[in-house]
């Protein structure tokens, strides 16, 4: 299948990077913090969180990213926690293609077939399962594990391949992730946009994340 067809990158790779790049650009380690308009949420996006919230965190992101998969695995839950759930925080993610682009598109695709009561539900499943994915070389190994999520929201194999197949879908994705890389300036992912706020190292912790959410905070009064 055409949008699963690329292999993941190795656990090692996994391991030594900061941040995922599309392909042919250069990896850095260097922190960037800068200010940009960004920040308004659309009908497009997808969000979780008080709509009202004085603070909001754009996280441009890929399922394709072993460091965005590393984020959502390590660090999302206590996130959203401590500021989603409280409504202290309006988070919204944004789709990228970067890293495994084929892989980062079928999970997108089925996510949003999922629907908005279970996109992210099906976001952090596929993440969830990309470091034993990698472990894999077979692409029938991961179709299957792909297949198996869908089947868990609801969906069958038939709606999954239709899913994922769907050409104006694909367009659609790939528009969009084209668009956000080229108004807002995003190179990388995971990149953080808080209250206008560009993070661009990559990896964040809960630490780094409390001190970015305090300065919005402050920003905000």
């Amino acid at each position: 299948m055409r949008v699963i067809a690329a292999l993941f990158l190795s656990l090692g790779l996994m391991a030594s990077l900061a941040a995922c790049k599309p392909s042919g650009s250069s990896s850095s380690s260097s922190t960037s913090v800068s200010t940009s308009s960004t920040g308004a949420v659309t009908q497009e996006d997808m969000s979780l969180g008080d709509p009202n919230a004085k603070v909001t965190v754009i996280e441009y992101a890929s399922l394709g990213c072993p460091v965005c998969a590393h984020w959502n695995n390590t660090v999302f839950q206590d996130f959203k926690t401590k500021y989603i759930d409280t409504g202290k925080v309006r988070y919204t993610l944004r789709e990228f293609l970067t890293g495994d682009a084929p892989v980062a598109s079928a999970g997108f695709l089925l996510a949003r077939c999922a629907g908005a009561a279970k996109y992210f539900q099906v976001v952090d499943a596929v993440w969830r399962q990309e470091e034993p994915l990698l472990e894999s070389e077979r692409n029938a190994e991961k179709r299957d594990a792909l297949v198996k999520i869908a089947q868990s929201m609801g969906l069958t194999e038939a709606q999954f391949n239709t899913c994922v197949t769907d050409d104006k879908a694909i367009l659609a994705l790939n528009a969009r992730s084209e668009k956000w890389a080229g108004d807002d300036h995003i190179e990388n992912t995971p990149t953080f946009v808080i209250n206008g706020k560009i993070y661009d190292s990559g990896f964040m912790s809960l630490v780094d994340m409390d001190k970015a959410v305090a300065d919005a905070q402050a920003g905000a009064k």
